[in-house]
């Protein structure tokens, strides 16, 4: 059996993202972060990644496991996100907030219900499919709430 101390941290990191999102106001979830991101907009890059992997379970769970694209292999992956921001800036805040919510809710059912099979595969595959959906959440949640706390 497969560990998957993974579920607890991700629910744990989840609950603090729902917890952010109920508290914060439309000003706040529009405030600018560096770089020229908001805070809605660092919330739609969550959702952009945790979406990654439920699209990529669905394909795989039909298909079965592969490799992962070339770039994200070298771990170049500033392109994606630089591409993908001016869309997540068009969001309405609110609505971006949401969204990052159920997609997370999405994300972690999905890596919680894996067999161990499929998380053997994904090991064999390099990892693809990083299961731990807390870490890069809690990177982000942190940046959010000290650009606030500013």
């Amino acid at each position: 059996m497969s560990d998957r101390a993974y579920v607890a941290r991700n629910d744990a990191e989840r609950t603090r993202l729902a917890s952010l999102v109920g508290r914060l106001s439309g000003q706040e979830l529009a405030r600018p972060l560096p770089a020229g991101w908001t805070v809605a907009s660092v919330l739609g890059h969550l959702a952009f990644w945790d979406q990654r992997i439920v699209v990529l379970i669905e394909q795989w769970q039909k298909d079965g496991v592969g490799s992962p694209p070339i770039a994200e292999i070298a771990g170049d992956v500033d392109w994606i996100n630089d591409a993908t921001k001016p869309l997540l800036l068009a969001l309405d805040p609110r609505r971006a907030a949401e969204v990052t919510l159920q997609i997370a809710e999405t994300a972690d059912r999905m890596v919680a219900d894996l067999p161990d099979a499929f998380i053997a595969a994904n090991v064999k595959a390099g990892s693809p499919i990083n299961l731990l959906r807390a870490e890069h959440r809690s990177e982000h949640l942190d940046e959010i709430e000290a650009a606030l706390r500013a």
